[in-house]
């Protein structure tokens, strides 16, 4: 387990004795302190002036259980992932506060420093900059392998930090609308904010298994968290295996996610790594830069590297290389040219010297430099509230789990929708077919209380159609399609029908759950861009 692990150990806290015998001895002072003086001005409090009594505490109790109590603030409710949708509160905060304002892929960007004080005030009582890193990480390609927010503007580089928050601007981009859609359906559970004023979402409905899929990292206390991203057809692909065959082995879903796929590309060296992170949730591995040996002028040759591995940027590999080649430790460098941009990606140019081998060359590179670099996964997310560590099969178990859940969730509310509206549509049925006798009920009641129990009486309609009717303007009431209300009352139907036939087995809604995640890879999954090779 990585980070800190002194937190939970009781041993950390015996130092502390000494210092609660002093402390706890000048707690069960009952005479006033003297005051000390230095010339005329006197130093510390008067006599009295601060009343109260005074409680003899155990020092070491109380900063266990504050400890404890902030290191489960810590893992809860900061620096570790929820498993079902992958994200940690500030994150689920940003998306959700900016699906409440509006901010969809179809309309216009706003300022990102607006978003970060609506979500600071509303839901995250935290520093600006905090909630700004994380809007700015979920916007850039080459931390995100699907980002969830459209940034406008600069919002950074490998190298470089993003513009302040006053000159960027965001939306949701469209994948993020799967991770969001249905969330007002009762889909999830909500909790109040941090003031109970109002109610946030404890975890997203996600349509897919957004974890896998974009990884992330975090350090809490005595433990941490590093998830490599992955290529969202084939998670989905595995996923579908999973729901069809709950009792596949590793072996058969690394068939379809044999390892990560990060957003800068590079390769992958090895399967040995990723075989035992997937199988117990720890593992490691090495990626590597991809780069081309090619002739950069009529007589010198040179390596051109075009991508790197995750999180390193091309400046930080030139200067070592400089460096390195400066001190005489790489030979062969006579020159190192970095052409990346923005538009074409990394493009990093290295001139040999004549004589020299650009595999032999390429190999040192490899050994000295970030070119080759390791990457260790450290799957530890929230549980039901509790931190687990997962491998490839139990992180999709517990997705498959929590999209049922939702589907459920979800066809139960829109059945007692679709019923609620049902109810309602028959009792205007039954009341349309006379609507001049209905007029003239209600023109010849003394009060509603006497027209609600005149209607009920004579079309033969429940209090809630009746209410209904009563509180509709009567200028819809007469303009009302006797045939545009059947045919409301046979889509009604049908629908009730079909969320009746898929509430009544587990089979058909994990169906159903199938069957999205087939239109969210559609729509959003592209080739893979990590190459693998094997050792």
């Amino acid at each position: 387990m990585c980070g800190n692990s002194w937190g939970t150990s009781a041993g950390h806290y015996r130092d502390l004795t000494p210092v609660v015998g002093i402390i706890t001895a000048m707690a069960t002072t009952k005479t006033p302190a003297k005051r000390a003086t230095k010339g005329k001005k006197p130093i510390g409090p008067k006599p009295g002036e601060y009343p109260g009594k005074i409680v003899d505490i155990d020092v070491s109790s109380e900063m266990s259980e504050s400890f404890l109590e902030y290191a489960y603030s810590v893992i809860y409710s900061r620096a570790l992932p929820d498993a079902r949708d992958g994200l940690k509160p500030v994150h689920r905060r940003i998306l959700h506060q900016m699906a409440e304002m509006g901010l969809r892929p179809e309309r216009g960007h706003v300022k990102s420093a607006r978003v970060v004080g609506e979500v600071m005030g509303k839901l995250h009582p935290h520093g600006d900059g905090a909630i700004y890193d994380a809007l700015v990480r979920m916007a850039q390609s080459f931390s995100m392998r699907l980002p969830l927010i459209d940034g406008h503007g600069n919002f950074g580089s490998l190298d470089a930090g993003p513009a302040a928050m006053r000159y960027t601007e965001a939306r949701l981009a469209l994948p993020a609308m799967a991770m969001v859609a249905e969330a007002d359906e009762d889909t999830v559970d909500f909790g109040s904010n941090y003031d109970g004023q109002i109610l946030e979402p404890l975890v997203l409905p996600a349509a897919y298994p957004n974890l896998l899929v974009n990884g992330g990292s975090g350090i809490a206390v005595g433990m941490a968290t590093n998830m490599a991203p992955h290529n969202l057809g084939e998670v989905i692909a595995a996923t579908k295996h999973l729901i069809e065959n709950p009792s596949a082995t590793l072996k058969a879903l690394m068939k379809f996610v044999p390892g990560p796929d990060f957003p800068t590309g590079g390769v992958l060296v090895g399967s040995e790594g990723v075989r035992e992170a997937y199988a117990t949730g720890k593992g490691s591995f090495k990626v590597r830069a991809t780069v081309e040996i090619s002739k950069i002028s009529s007589r010198k040759m040179g390596l051109v590297i075009k991508e790197l591995p995750f999180t390193i940027g091309p400046e930080k590999v030139v200067e070592r290389i400089a460096e390195l080649a400066k001190a005489k430790k790489i030979s062969g460098i006579s020159d190192i040219i970095d052409l990346t941009d923005g538009r074409t990606g990394t493009n990093v140019v290295i001139e040999l010297k004549n004589g020299f081998e650009p595999e032999q060359v390429l190999e040192q590179l490899f050994k000295l430099t970030p070119l080759e670099d390791a990457f260790a996964i450290n799957a530890v997310a929230l549980v039901k509230g509790k931190p687990q560590t997962l491998g490839l099969k139990e992180l999709l178990q517990v997705f498959i789990g929590h999209r049922i859940e939702v589907v459920r969730r979800r066809s139960e509310f829109r059945k007692a929708k679709a019923t609620a509206r049902l109810t309602l549509v028959d009792g205007l049925l039954k009341a349309i077919i006379d609507i001049d006798k209905v007029i003239k009920i209600i023109r010849g009641s003394d009060d509603a209380t006497e027209a609600k129990s005149a209607l009920i009486k004579a079309f033969k309609l429940n209090d809630e159609q009746a209410t209904y009717i009563l509180d509709m303007p009567l200028r819809r009431l007469t303009k009302m399609s006797k045939l545009e209300l059947e045919s409301e009352q046979k889509e009604l139907k049908a629908v009730i029908s079909a969320l009746t036939a898929l509430l009544k087995s587990e089979e058909n809604i994990k169906r159903q759950v199938s069957d999205e995640l087939t239109e969210v890879s559609k729509s959003f999954a592209t080739p893979r861009k990590t190459k693998i090779l094997a050792e």
